[in-house]
């Protein structure tokens, strides 16, 4: 879902995981983390549809490393709207 969370609470999360033989997730919703890059992908794509303000800036620092600057500014526009 793209949320960022601290090393503490990812920690508190991978504990609860061991303890109860839980399948690795996304501590926010719960959903299994993508195991290939096809699936990474294509939830990052959702959240690019959604709106997404992390989404957005992680694909304008893509698109900056490209070489796409004016591609860029954008996503990073929207990002900060």
């Amino acid at each position: 879902c793209s949320k960022k969370i601290c090393n503490g609470c990812n920690y508190a999360n991978q504990m609860r995981e061991a303890e109860k033989k839980l399948q690795h997730s996304c501590p926010f919703c719960r959903k299994p983390v993508p195991f290939t890059k096809g699936q990474g992908d294509k939830q990052f794509l959702k959240r690019i549809a959604a709106n997404d303000p992390v989404g957005m800036h992680v694909k304008g620092i893509q698109q900056y490393l490209k070489g796409d600057y004016r591609s860029a500014f954008e996503y990073y526009t929207r990002a900060a709207e």
